[in-house]
């Protein structure tokens, strides 16, 4: 980008703040639509001419005709009234249109600020990058539905966690880059905060225990056992394939990605309280309490999703605080970076 005549990196961080808590929005409602299976009732993928919903009687039975030419409707929903068709149809509309949304949010504002040169110096492309990683996430949004219409009754559970760990890492980037934005708004010769080794390892183990709950979800995983601590009153549980060797287990099985899930989350929570305690050592208080209190939540909800045989609105709030707490663990490990700076 150009010089630079009047940055205000203060406003450009209130300003990603704004667009991170959009997509915390986006993936809660992502949520909805996976958990009530809305995610194919909208079968084509129009950028422009799919902001508005049907605005007729007939526009709407022509929607419903072209749902009921894919698998899901064939085998799963077959005799599913028009009005049923309505409630899953708007929850899809919704998260696109969301979608939409911090693209906008990104690239209005971005043009704007570019256009009166308040973009500080180094952070041009970083903004560009984070409002091109948005383009790229419709992209796979699509890739992910296009998967359900022709051969399958759901879509692939591969391309559901990428497009959820797409959303994320936009999450995290969103975060990190808004924490140096404040940084520098106080000290104008403040450096970028580094990513230690330290930082890299728990990015790696939350990313498997993330990996895991997507994978949970586009299998539906959650549903083949509601007790807690044990699974069917087993600790491993029986009904495992192991047919086709352990890494098509791992990657396919449900009963063993539940199992995986459940018990890699203690692994992910240590690694918090870990992080937790550094930062507590080197004045990062406040990120450590909420560290605290979001891993608290987030195994909470995750016990509450099993033992009440996956209850729409606390797995939605698990998913949620998920991405709260990948927010939290972006601006711990900046703290962290800042510090080794």
């Amino acid at each position: 980008m150009t010089q630079v005549a009047n940055p205000r990196p203060a406003a450009l961080a209130r300003w990603l703040w704004a667009v991170a808590l959009l997509v915390i929005a986006v993936v809660a409602v992502g949520g909805i639509t996976r958990l009530t299976e809305s995610g194919l009732s909208i079968t084509e993928w129009d950028p422009v001419t799919g902001v508005l919903p049907p605005l007729s009687e007939a526009a709407w039975l022509a929607e419903f005709e072209k749902y009921k030419q894919i698998p899901e409707y064939q085998e799963i929903n077959l005799g599913m009234s028009l009005a049923a068709f309505k409630g899953i149809f708007f929850w899809e509309w919704l998260h696109r249109i969301l979608g939409r949304l911090v693209g906008m949010a990104l690239l209005v504002p971005l043009a704007w600020y570019a256009l009166r040169r308040a973009v500080p110096a180094g952070y041009g492309w970083r903004l560009f990058a984070l409002a091109a990683l948005v383009g790229l996430q419709g992209a796979i949004g699509w890739w992910m539905v296009a998967s359900g219409l022709t051969q399958r009754t759901d879509v692939s559970h591969f391309r559901l966690a990428t497009h959820l760990l797409t959303a994320l890492f936009l999450l995290g980037g969103l975060v990190w880059t808004a924490r140096d934005l404040a940084v520098l708004a106080r000290a104008p010769a403040a450096r970028s905060a580094r990513l230690t080794g330290a930082a890299v390892a728990v990015i790696a183990i939350l990313f498997v225990q993330l990996l895991l709950g997507a994978w949970t979800a586009g299998l539906n995983a959650g549903y083949v056992a509601s007790d807690w601590p044990l699974m069917n009153d087993h600790f491993v549980p029986e009904g495992i394939d192991w047919s086709g060797g352990a890494w098509s287990a791992i990657t396919n099985d449900p009963f063993l990605i539940h199992f995986l899930h459940r018990w890699w989350s203690w692994a992910a929570a240590l690694t918090m309280l870990l992080l937790a305690r550094t930062l507590w050592r080197r004045g990062g208080r406040t990120e450590a309490r909420l560290l605290l209190l979001v891993v608290a939540a987030q195994m909470t909800l995750g016990i509450l999703t099993v033992i009440t045989g996956v209850s729409m609105w606390i797995a939605v709030l698990h998913q949620v605080t998920g991405a709260i707490l990948v927010a939290v663990a972006a601006a711990s490990l900046h703290r962290l970076g800042r510090r080794a700076a």
